[in-house]
């Protein structure tokens, strides 16, 4: 055999080698049930932006620190219906689970949302949520968002493992369960 074929040979299995570590380590999302048919795994993990939100009693809270544990930011306006209609649902979904295994961030992306989004959210049941506001739109850049209701699962380590663009029933019993299960604390054998 030649040098060139027996190197051709090893750079092909090496290639393979490398597809299947990456194939395996990736984080592999379970199914969502019926109610979360909108939420999709994402074919390339992207990195959550480097980005501060400011909540409404004007604290500032970056992105990255909430790093150890997933993270589930709704971008919402209240001029959308549908964002609207689910925000009940998702304030369910943010009171089945502690913070410590799923934050539930509600932005909202309109201008005045300072001092808009918490009446609002208490108006239409969704006190549960901590609002967020993004006057700027800087969440809609950062993460790529072109319509509302739009909502990015983070995993642990920081990268955006799903979305869901439009509506989808979080608080559905399967729904709630469905997180409980992913954000369970895994212990290692």
């Amino acid at each position: 055999m030649s040098a060139s074929r027996l190197l051709a040979l090893i750079v092909a299995f090496a290639g393979i080698g490398v597809g299947l570590f990456l194939w395996f380590s990736l984080p592999r999302l379970p199914t969502p049930p019926p109610a979360l048919a909108r939420l999709t795994a994402n074919q390339k993990l992207a990195g959550t932006p480097d980005l501060v939100l400011t909540d409404a009693a004007g604290f500032r809270h970056a992105l990255p620190a909430l790093k150890g544990h997933y993270v589930l930011i709704n971008v919402w306006a209240s001029w959308c219906g549908p964002c609207v209609a689910e925000l009940p649902a998702l304030a369910r979904l943010a009171g089945a689970l502690p913070d410590s295994q799923l934050s539930v961030l509600a932005v909202d992306e309109e201008k005045g949302a300072n001092g808009i989004a918490a009446p609002f959210l208490a108006a239409h049941g969704a006190e549960l949520l901590v609002p967020y506001a993004d006057p700027g739109m800087a969440v809609m850049r950062a993460f790529h968002v072109y319509g509302f209701p739009t909502t990015i699962l983070i995993d642990p380590n920081g990268r955006q493992i799903a979305r869901a663009v439009g509506p989808a029933n979080w608080g559905d019993p399967a729904a709630i369960d469905y997180f409980r299960k992913l954000t369970e604390p895994r212990t290692k054998p």
